[in-house]
């Protein structure tokens, strides 16, 4: 685009959104935002540095490909459900577990917890794929 105070704006909110998005993608399980929201507000990240460099520049940073986002996070949330049919009960029923850390304490981690993780990753991927597709695409 070439805007000096565009690029440097992006540069600056980039962090913070993303930031931002794992807040509400952590808060989300008991309080309003998890999986949508927070990868929601990712893609707004990528999406406002994609307008002020370009697609190219934005998927540098990104690192990794919209569709293999996309295929993680749907394995990602049919392995939290499926959990659950291992440990004999019906599938999606949250399976709970803790983990003692060193120096930290007590960690409680849910399957919850991991499908909000799956459907991040899943909603992050197909918001880019859109936008990139759009931002790309010669008229």
């Amino acid at each position: 685009m070439g805007s000096l105070i565009l690029s440097t704006t992006a540069r600056f909110l980039m962090p913070l959104l993303l930031l931002f998005s794992i807040f509400l993608l952590l808060r989300g399980h008991n309080k309003p935002g998890g999986g949508f929201v927070g990868g929601l507000v990712a893609a707004t990240a990528f999406s406002l540095y994609a307008v002020a460099y370009d697609t190219n520049a934005a998927r540098r940073v990104m690192r990794v490909d919209p569709h293999t986002m996309i295929g993680t996070g749907l394995l990602v949330a049919i392995a939290s459900g499926a959990l659950s049919l291992i440990a004999g009960q019906p599938f999606m029923t949250g399976q709970w577990g803790s983990f003692h850390i060193r120096g930290f304490g007590e960690l409680y981690l849910g399957t919850p917890l991991v499908f909000d993780i799956g459907v991040y990753l899943v909603v992050l991927g197909v918001a880019l794929l859109d936008v990139f597709s759009l931002a790309e695409e010669k008229s």
